[in-house]
């Protein structure tokens, strides 16, 4: 008689994890984890009460799928449908990048500034309830946008993206989170292009497209493959939007105001060579890694 093992939650990770690292994937443990919590519809914590149960065969049959997905290098957070950033979950999908931890290096610089720029004018002004303005410019999922809002009260937020796709999704993800409609606006425009003649941001924040045209071609799979090109390709050097969106912004930063972006280590390294005039350099925000990842501006 032939004894058919049983495929347990355990049994499941396990074979998961080795076929996928032999896949390519870096966090296959991670990954399984992830996909099998989801097929299940149970949180992750809960696969290791379960570590010797028999998961349903509809359960199976789901994890199946996305696992074979998952090998061919579809991002895990396009198969379960979000991605977690900053204690928040995001809605995400092929229209928008998938949100990176490197990202909230930005956020926490954006935070500093705006807590900097309200207490600066409550002493210069003695009092002040002025709400500031904040400008996110390819907003994407909307990450940056609705976590500042969120962490930061005090602000109006205009989320600024070129595809109407990206737009939708931003605004789901804010409807979801209940942010207060007044709080923030959503506009499709081009970098700054379709902003108010006139208008003043206190804070405009980005993370661009920064990587040029051959450093896409040799990206991994599952982000080539899968990921928006629109929200990843600047042009031959990697600085193009860059260059554009600080000569716009020198036209729309209040006079105390800053300019926030993530960009490549690499791009700092050499800000000298391609900088515009209008803006002078004032902090470059390190990573985990120590290597430059945010730039802070402000008007020369």
């Amino acid at each position: 008689m032939t004894v058919t093992e049983t495929w347990t939650v355990g049994r499941l990770l396990t074979w998961t994890t080795e076929y996928l690292q032999k896949n390519g994937s870096q966090s296959a443990r991670l990954d399984a984890e992830v996909l099998l919590s989801h097929a299940l519809e149970c949180q992750r914590i809960e696969l290791y009460t379960t570590f010797d149960t028999e998961p349903s065969d509809e359960g199976k049959t789901a994890f199946r799928e996305m696992v074979r997905r998952r090998a061919e290098g579809t991002p895990v957070a396009y198969l379960v449908g979000y991605k977690e950033f900053y204690a928040e979950t995001f809605e995400v999908n092929p229209d928008v990048l998938i949100p990176r931890p490197e990202t909230e290096h930005l956020v926490v610089e954006a935070l500093d500034r705006a807590k900097e720029l309200v207490a600066t004018r409550q002493q210069a002004e003695a009092s002040s309830d002025e709400q500031l303005n904040i400008c996110d410019v390819g907003t994407g999922s909307g990450i940056i946008a609705i976590t500042l809002a969120t962490q930061f009260s005090e602000c109006n937020v205009l989320a600024i993206d070129k595809s109407a796709a990206a737009l939708e999704l931003a605004e789901l993800n804010a409807t979801k989170i209940e942010l207060p409609h007044e709080q923030i606006q959503f506009l499709q425009s081009d970098l700054l292009s379709e902003c108010q003649p006139g208008q003043k941001f206190d804070l405009i924040v980005s993370n661009p497209p920064y990587i040029s045209e051959a450093e896409y071609r040799e990206l991994n799979k599952s982000v080539r493959e899968f990921e928006p090109e629109l929200a990843l390709v600047s042009g031959p050097d990697g600085n193009e939007l860059l260059v554009e969106l600080m000569q716009q912004a020198v036209n729309f930063l209040a006079p105390d105001g800053f300019l926030m972006v993530e960009a490549s280590p690499m791009l700092f390294d050499r800000l000298s060579d391609w900088q515009p005039p209008g803006l002078v350099c004032e902090k470059i925000t390190k990573d985990l890694a120590g290597l430059g990842r945010v730039g802070t501006f402000r008007l020369a």
